[in-house]
């Protein structure tokens, strides 16, 4: 099942680095990236892609650092020189001392959007986008959003599903797909929890006829071969630690319903995004109070439900496009035109 995807959210936007009325911050992690460039997506405005590597004091808290690029590597120092930009955008706690920094520079002209709380420094901030799961005093600059933001567009899932809908053409409809995460720092995805998972998929599946199209993550780990064990019906299945492409956004867009982990925020806002039927699969052991509050928010806004065994086809959730919510709420405060 080998076939490259290639993904174009946010080229058409970029422009080059001559570009400076917009600036989106990108780090060394995969989901801080994802949700700033889901909002530069959602807006469809030419930015230029900042990109920052850490140094030994990025380990400073927030409080202490201020408004710095002391937490910068001495490249990604030198690469954030003015002309200063109309707007910053980044997420995470360990960019927003370089957005403060950036805005000092500016004598406070920029305009700062921080995706998720920044810790410290909160005032300095035009908009910061706070999950409901992180909780918080409400504050005029702060608004409550109820997933992560990313780049799964109405387009990009069209294109995933050109692209792998051959891939998975013999297995019978419906087809769910099984999106599994793993372990987290504190939390262990263990093989009986894997077990668990992927018999109850199976006996959903074969309840309504249909097939499992099964994709893990580096954090699945070893749990992966009692994932590959466990399978017996009709199936494809991804191992995190095979050279094939990854369907991961093709299983999405070509589901009838989605079955996920719950220990990734990330995860869980991507399938919600689809439109279909998301099911929860939090186990004891391996979710957190935090994700256990965004599972909450979740069922109560009808995006997901707990996987208890049985798939509902017919249900029609509510939606998720956390990023074009962002993005209107910049264009509502006339940050942009």
């Amino acid at each position: 099942m080998r076939r490259v995807f290639a993904g174009k959210a946010c080229k058409a936007a970029t422009l080059s680095n001559n570009s400076h009325k917009i600036w989106v911050l990108l780090d060394d992690q995969a989901g801080n990236r994802a949700q700033a460039l889901g909002v530069v997506a959602a807006l469809g405005l030419p930015v230029r892609e900042i990109e920052i590597r850490y140094a030994g004091f990025a380990k400073i808290p927030n409080l202490l650092l201020g408004a710095s690029v002391a937490g910068l590597n001495k490249a990604s120092q030198a690469n954030i020189k003015a002309p200063w930009p109309d707007m910053v955008i980044a997420a995470g706690r360990r960019t927003a001392p370089v957005a403060r920094w950036i805005k000092a520079q500016s004598d406070g002209h920029t305009r700062l959007v921080q995706i998720m709380d920044p810790g410290a420094g909160r005032a300095a901030f035009d908009l910061i986008c706070r999950p409901a799961h992180d909780e918080g005093k409400p504050a005029d600059n702060i608004i409550t959003i109820n997933a992560a933001p990313h780049r799964f567009t109405d387009a990009k899932l069209r294109e995933a599903r050109a692209a792998w809908e051959k891939h998975v053409a013999k297995l019978p409809t419906p087809r769910i797909a099984v999106m599994i995460g793993g372990s987290t720092r504190k939390h262990t995805f263990t093989d009986a929890m894997a077990l668990e998972l992927i018999m109850a998929a199976e006996r959903a599946a074969d309840a309504v006829g249909g097939s499992l199209m099964v994709t893990t993550s580096r954090r699945t780990g070893r749990a992966v071969d009692t994932i590959e064990m466990a399978l017996t019906g009709p199936h494809v299945l991804h191992r995190w630690d095979s050279d094939d492409d990854n369907p991961y956004v093709g299983f999405l867009a070509l589901a009838s319903a989605i079955i996920v982990t719950g220990e990734s925020v990330s995860m869980c806002s991507e399938a919600c995004a689809t439109g279909r039927p998301v099911y929860l699969f939090a186990p004891p052991g391996l979710i957190s109070d935090k994700h256990a509050r965004l599972h909450s928010n979740l069922i109560a806004g009808a995006h997901a439900r707990p996987f208890e065994g049985t798939l509902d086809l017919g249900w029609q959730p509510e939606r998720l496009d956390v990023a074009s919510e962002i993005a209107a709420e910049i264009r509502v405060r006339g940050f942009v035109a």
